[in-house]
């Protein structure tokens, strides 16, 4: 089949490689509808992460089953599927309590950016939809494997609540499905922090009531002039930088929590501050299983319209442009059609 593969830093290209096959009992393989391309898969684009060269790379899809292992009973080829970016069975002590992402027997979509993908834990990861749904749908259904889910985590770690202050850190996609979250558990002041315009508009139309331009002190200080110097009752991190992270915790209210959902380079956590203020971290890897059921009723009944952060679609045979385009900022969230 032909993959997104990655040979070094922003070196991209299309291979041909194996196409996945039924290898366990769990297995399923998805023919991808539309995949993406990550924020997080900037990291190792950037140098930032190891790269093994040649490897696959792209762990967003949805797309229809083709083929099932033989536990896999509630699925079946022809089936319309989101494929959650991480795999697990749904049924161990974590999944039980809602961390499906530590699962003890998960796994990861490998090649969200291809023509197929496999899923490990088919039975306890995929969630279906009723038939094939509309093209229009597919932009807001693809950000539930990952993107819009990432965002939910953020708000639920952070916790969010109705009538409250939300400052959400970061404009990327999860930043401004961070925004969607908030606004839509009833927070009164959704706050973005935002320098890009377009990225602004649509934290605008996913419910931000006030953006901030300024960053480092500036920034804080803006937002503690918007909250009348009390600080947000729930804070958003979403980009997994050490000054996101000192940002966020300059920020948060005493007695709040910051919900992080940026994967984490170089930071070093304030202990003394959070010690003094009582203020929490809680957050990770976002259970995309626990939320999907809810996050898709809430697409398919028109509530949110999540697939707006993609403003830019590719071809896959052009995905190296759409890595350039995301590491430039020239977009936001690049779709990608196999």
């Amino acid at each position: 089949m032909r993959a997104t593969t990655i040979h070094a830093p922003r070196e991209i290209q299309v291979s041909d490689v194996p196409t996945p096959t039924i290898t366990a009992p769990t297995d399923a393989v998805i023919k991808v509808t539309a995949g993406c391309i990550c924020g997080s898969d900037l990291w190792p684009y950037r140098g930032e992460n190891d790269i093994t060269p040649g490897s696959t790379i792209g762990h967003e899809c949805v797309g229809v089953v083709e083929e099932v292992g033989a536990e896999v009973v509630s699925f079946k080829p022809g089936d319309f599927v989101i494929v959650p970016f991480c795999h697990s069975d749904n049924t161990c002590a974590h999944c039980r309590a809602g961390m499906q992402s530590a699962c003890v027997h998960g796994g990861f979509t490998l090649s969200g950016q291809a023509e197929y993908a496999l899923v490990t834990q088919a039975e306890g990861s995929l969630v279906k939809t009723d038939g094939m749904p509309d093209a229009s749908m597919i932009p807001s259904l693809l950000t539930l494997s990952d993107v819009m889910a990432t965002g939910w985590h953020a708000a639920v770690a952070a916790g969010v609540r109705r009538g409250g202050t939300a400052v959400v850190v970061g404009d990327g996609a999860v930043g401004l499905c961070g925004v969607l979250a908030a606004h839509v558990m009833g927070a009164e002041q959704v706050i973005a922090m935002s320098r890009h315009e377009p990225r602004q508009a649509i934290a605008r139309q996913f419910g931000a009531t006030s953006i901030i331009a300024e960053r480092g002190k500036e920034g804080s200080a803006a937002v503690m002039e918007l909250t009348g110097g009390v600080g947000a009752d729930a804070v958003l991190e979403c980009v997994g930088t050490d000054q996101a992270m000192k940002t966020a915790f300059a920020i948060a209210r005493p007695g709040s929590t910051v919900g992080f959902v940026g994967v984490p380079h170089g930071v070093d956590l304030p202990i003394s501050k959070m010690f003094q203020k009582n203020v929490g971290l809680a957050g990770g890897m976002a259970p995309v299983r626990q939320y999907l059921p809810e996050l898709l009723e809430l697409v398919q009944d028109g509530t949110i319209n999540p697939g707006l952060v993609f403003d830019l679609t590719l071809p896959l045979d052009e995905v190296a442009e759409g890595y350039r385009a995301m590491d430039e900022r020239r977009a936001i969230k690049v779709l990608i059609q196999p």
